[in-house]
């Protein structure tokens, strides 16, 4: 347990976390919605700092990502928690339910990476940024070993902790569930604007991908499709954004989602975006990358095996069209 990074006092011993937009106040002997960060005796604590839930050496492509060391495997870690309460949660036995954790020092994930020849450590599985003392330091200990970080975060932080997170940041998946308040509200225990907010600051300063989850009634319609692409458009059209499969899982039981409505999507995020996949359905175009300008297929993708040979170093080999692709 370590003491914690933004927060105030309030009165008779309860404290105000700052670190995401919920503020959370939290009276003493209590859990933030989190369930990571703990008030003792007036005093905000990282409870689960260094307790990994869960720990794997997963293809990068299963982040996903798409444009950050294709065909790598990395170590990916997770923390017990999360601070949204998605009804539709895919990891609800770890992110929603409190589950038996091992503790790993910052060092110690240090030399777990380079146990397993990973070039770069992901935090993942459930939301890392509830994490935040842990992965900082972590963060600082791997640059200086020469190992990238990474996150696959739902985006929800405030503007303050990600000024400072952000930098240290080598490549970030962000879920955008929606480009409806409502959904988030109901759906997820949330709001769109500070993930937004964080998408938009994100993409100033590192690799970003998205995640967009299409689950059928809810955010399938072609009016917020094309309000999520053109938004996201309006931020960088060379943003890749991954359009994923809806199974039944934990509190919602919506039939899954069809592989003509990825389809669908596939469709109109291409006509604003340059870098568009379709995750978790296997198709003949929806996981290889093209170039957008003379559609060259530079990666194609069978499952997790790649083949770059339509790629050379980060160029069409073709048009020669620069292609923003970290290798």
């Amino acid at each position: 347990m370590k003491e914690a990074e933004f927060w105030h006092k309030e009165q008779n011993q309860s404290v105000r976390c700052d670190l995401c937009p919920h503020h959370c106040l939290i009276m003493d002997g209590k859990h933030g919605l989190c369930r990571v960060r703990v008030n003792r005796n007036g005093v905000l604590y990282s409870g689960e700092y260094g307790k990994v839930v869960s720990f794997a050496v997963d293809p990068i492509e299963k982040k996903p990502l798409y444009h950050f060391y294709p065909g790598s495997d990395i170590l990916s870690v997770g923390v017990n928690g999360c601070n949204l309460m998605c009804k539709f949660c895919q990891n609800w036995q770890i992110s929603q339910e409190k589950t038996a954790t091992r503790y790993v020092s910052p060092q110690d994930m240090i030399n777990l990476a380079k146990k397993y020849n990973s070039f770069a450590i992901a935090y993942t599985y459930t939301e890392p940024t509830i994490w935040y003392e842990y992965i900082m330091d972590c963060f600082v200990l791997a640059h200086e070993n020469g190992i990238k970080n990474v996150l696959v975060t739902n985006g929800y932080l405030n503007k303050e902790p990600l000024m400072r997170l952000a930098p240290l940041t080598d490549a970030m998946n962000i879920d955008l569930k929606s480009m409806d308040d409502e959904f988030y509200r109901n759906i997820c225990g949330g709001s769109l604007e500070p993930v937004l907010e964080f998408i938009e600051y994100s993409a100033k300063i590192t690799h970003i991908e998205l995640t967009n989850l299409i689950i059928p009634t809810l955010n399938d319609s072609d009016e917020l499709l094309n309000k999520l692409v053109s938004w996201v458009a309006s931020v960088n059209p060379e943003i890749p954004i991954h359009f994923s499969a809806y199974y039944p899982q934990y509190k919602m039981k919506i039939p899954p989602t069809s592989a003509e409505t990825l389809e669908r999507a596939y469709k109109i995020a291409s006509k604003h975006l340059k870098y568009v996949y379709i995750g978790n359905l296997m198709t003949d175009y929806g996981s290889n990358t093209y170039c957008p300008k003379c559609n060259n297929l530079l990666i194609k993708r069978n499952g997790y095996k790649i083949d770059t040979t339509g790629l050379f170093a980060d160029r069409c080999d073709k048009c020669k069209t620069e292609i923003p692709i970290i290798c």
